[in-house]
């Protein structure tokens, strides 16, 4: 069975689209109306958008718009989030060379050619080519994905001693006695034992 990689006729929309979309409101649903209606592209030539975004992973098959879909829209996550994609929608792509993203044109046409089984001459091919090349341009595969800013560390007051530090604190301190008594009927050692512990470590 001949493997079908993402393409469009008209690839030189892609850009178009991308810019409006990180500009328009995220919708519920990315539908042909909202691709026509807010974003302003019509004609079958732009429609071919949805089914190449969904098979990148950007839109889900009911036109809801993936997590991608949104950091596509972030400028900090943007071109780590559309290399996610290309990953997504070329998949078989970066199986067979998981540089794919570097490689030469020419080099990058024999890979298609030999995935889909097409003739080379086949328009199929240079619009794979193509769509590919497009896509990788609103990318960057080496970007990391952002990062949240971790909450500042609270430093202590200088201005307060050590002693004023602690002492907020309430620290109470208690301790347990084990006592091993010595064998013996007399009581006058264990009065002797008792007054000790009494006046040694029992005072306050």
């Amino acid at each position: 069975m001949k493997t079908k990689l993402p393409y469009i006729s008209y690839p030189g929309c892609i850009p178009r689209i991308l810019n409006k979309i990180k500009a328009a409101q995220t919708p519920e649903r990315f539908t042909y109306d909202f691709l026509e209606t807010k974003l302003g592209f019509r004609g079958g030539n732009y429609a071919q958008f949805i089914p190449l975004a969904k098979k990148i992973g950007l839109i889900k098959t009911d036109g809801t718009p993936t997590d991608l879909y949104k950091k596509l829209r972030n400028s900090k996550t943007s071109k780590h989030s559309m290399a996610q994609a290309i990953k997504i929608g070329y998949g078989e792509l970066f199986e067979r060379n998981e540089y794919v993203n570097n490689l030469p044109a020419e080099e990058l046409k024999g890979l298609i050619v030999e995935i889909t089984g097409l003739e080379q001459k086949n328009q199929v091919i240079k619009l794979t080519c193509q769509t590919f090349e497009t896509l990788k341009k609103e990318a960057d595969f080496e970007a990391k994905p952002s990062e949240e800013p971790s909450e500042p560390e609270e430093k202590p007051d200088k201005t307060k001693g050590e002693k004023d530090e602690y002492s907020d604190f309430g620290l109470n301190l208690s301790y347990t006695i084990n006592l091993v008594l010595p064998k013996t009927d007399d009581p006058a050692v264990f009065n002797a034992i008792f007054r000790s512990l009494r006046e040694n470590l029992l005072r306050k």
